[in-house]
């Protein structure tokens, strides 16, 4: 009797997370059918799981300069690895320091980093630091260098270091061991679950990212991909909106503006969606103790 009662909460457990698993993946079913819908289809009926009118209108329109959509691909893709990588390392650097108790002025490190979450420079100090100090203008270290450490990563990675027993610090530093290899070849193995997570906010932060290409890039060679879509979106809503004559009226009522949108989503939502697999298994647990302890 008690087997059957466990079989059967099984059953209904796996039940439940299927259909919860089925209404997770319907906000994306939908999008893709939006950019297979026409305009006046989505005006009409809505977003639907299934077009009523399929066609590839906003696709074709969207990839009137494929050329360009490829160099920003190339230009995200670049900015995302070397950020992801240069910005772990920054931040796991910085955690470290700041978990080691033997430290003399971690405390003072902690602080400023927890001002950096409190109180922001503004936008116009920052916006001169970079660009007459740093000369970060039109380079593609703008899109990567700012953002580099954040003070949620440092506190996330400091909280998780600081739940490894102190002994194994100390029984490494008797036997030899340099702090460097330290930090890299014993305690980084350990850090795995806090490093994937901070790698995969990281990755996403860079992924989406398109103020920084706004504010510090003209050269289209080095806007990256979700600014360069953006400005395809803001183009079709702008000839939408100001059109006079009566023709043009009738032409920008065939632009597909929504499904462009779902369009853009499908497109710059496809690469990154296929990280996260690989790093669940540490999601979780990275996320739940380095909040957690401390």
């Amino acid at each position: 009797m008690t087997m059957k009662r466990f079989q059967f909460s099984q059953l209904i457990m796996m039940i439940w997370i299927s259909l919860f698993c089925l209404f997770c993946l319907i906000p994306f079913v939908m999008v893709i059918s939006g950019s297979l819908s026409t305009e006046a289809d989505i005006a009409k009926h809505g977003y639907t799981l299934v077009p009523l009118h399929p066609n590839l209108t906003a696709y074709r329109m969207l990839f009137l300069g494929a050329e360009r959509i490829i160099d920003g691909y190339k230009i995200s893709i670049f900015v995302t690895i070397v950020g992801t990588v240069l910005a772990v390392l920054v931040n796991y650097l910085g955690g470290y320091a700041m978990a080691r108790r033997t430290l003399k002025y971690r405390n003072a490190l902690s602080i400023f980093a927890l001002l950096t979450l409190m109180f922001n420079g503004g936008l116009v100090p920052w916006y001169i630091i970079c660009v007459n100090y740093l000369h970060l203008k039109d380079t593609v270290w703008a899109l990567i260098l700012p953002p580099l450490a954040q003070g949620f990563n440092l506190f996330l990675i400091r909280n998780f270091l600081q739940s490894i027993p102190e002994e194994l610090f100390e029984s490494s530093k008797i036997d030899g061991a340099s702090e460097w290899r330290i930090m890299l070849q014993i305690i980084a193995p350990l850090a795995k679950p806090v490093l994937a997570t901070i790698s995969l906010f990281v990755a996403l932060n860079y992924w989406n990212d398109w103020f920084l290409g706004l504010m510090f890039v003209d050269n289209q060679k080095l806007q990256p991909l979700q600014l360069m879509l953006r400005t395809i979106v803001s183009n079709v809503e702008f000839l939408k909106s100001s059109t006079n004559s009566a023709e043009m009226q009738r032409v920008a009522a065939t632009l597909p503006t929504e499904g462009v949108k779902m369009a853009v989503t499908v497109i710059t939502i496809g690469p990154i969606i296929f990280l996260y697999p690989f790093l669940q298994k540490y999601f979780v647990k990275g996320l739940m103790v380095g909040a957690v302890k401390g």
